[in-house]
């Protein structure tokens, strides 16, 4: 049995009184976790809407407490870092993380920023070691596959697009996921939403597909089957 975390990031909710204001990317992961369940209903499953409900951004406190040994923090630093603690074991516990954005500004949004600040912490996701020399951070986890679904309004943002460079969303997921313990990244695109043309629709249809492209060949392929 495997366990799938689930984090969605826009501000918008999937299903919204005017359905042009429908999370695109929330839409998307929905179709793939349902796709997910229907495949392996055994599997353990965790969400967490960060757009709508933002953990805490990082303060001078927290990170006082991050580096007081555990063992000497009080109480008042012990409930600074609670909130991180159930996050690090949401993420530790985890073979699959699934993380749906829109790209705000060419860049994440401010709750899935304060969600990577709160969870990357010394001793918790990786440790530090001078005498590794310049690269002195080592991820402490290891064997995680992260599904990244994103939706823009423009285009282009791939490797070879015309945006490329603009695209400051994915690269970042991309930096970041390494002190998940991540070993794997499959990506889903949803483009064109300002434009509101056929590209748009096709571009939205193409990643609906994709979803379910990948949970058939994920839900075969790995390897902790119930």
């Amino acid at each position: 049995m495997s366990k799938m975390l689930h984090i969605d990031t826009s501000v918008r909710a999937a299903i919204n009184p005017n359905p042009n204001h429908n999370s695109i990317s929330k839409n998307i992961a929905s179709r793939l976790v349902n796709s997910w369940k229907n495949k392996r209903p055994m599997d353990e499953y965790i969400y967490r809407d960060v757009g709508m409900n933002p953990p805490p951004f990082i303060t001078q406190d927290w990170i006082d407490a991050v580096f007081t040994p555990e063992n000497k923090r009080t109480k008042a630093q012990c409930d600074v870092l609670s909130i991180s603690d159930q996050l690090i074991a949401e993420v530790s516990s985890s073979d699959i993380i699934l993380i749906s954005s829109p790209m705000y500004n060419y860049g994440m949004p401010a709750q899935l920023k304060a969600w990577f600040d709160q969870i990357i912490r010394i001793n918790k996701i990786f440790d530090f070691d001078l005498a590794r020399g310049d690269f002195p951070l080592q991820p402490l986890l290891s064997g995680k596959i992260l599904i990244i679904i994103t939706s823009s309004g423009e285009f282009g943002f791939e490797k070879d697009g015309i945006r490329k460079n603009m695209n400051h969303l994915v690269p970042h997921l991309r930096t970041l996921s390494k002190y998940l313990g991540v070993e794997k990244i499959y990506e889903i695109a949803s483009e064109y939403q300002e434009f509101g043309d056929e590209r748009h629709i096709n571009s939205l249809e193409n990643a609906f597909q994709k979803a379910e492209e990948l949970v058939a060949e994920l839900a075969g392929s790995f390897t902790k089957n119930p």
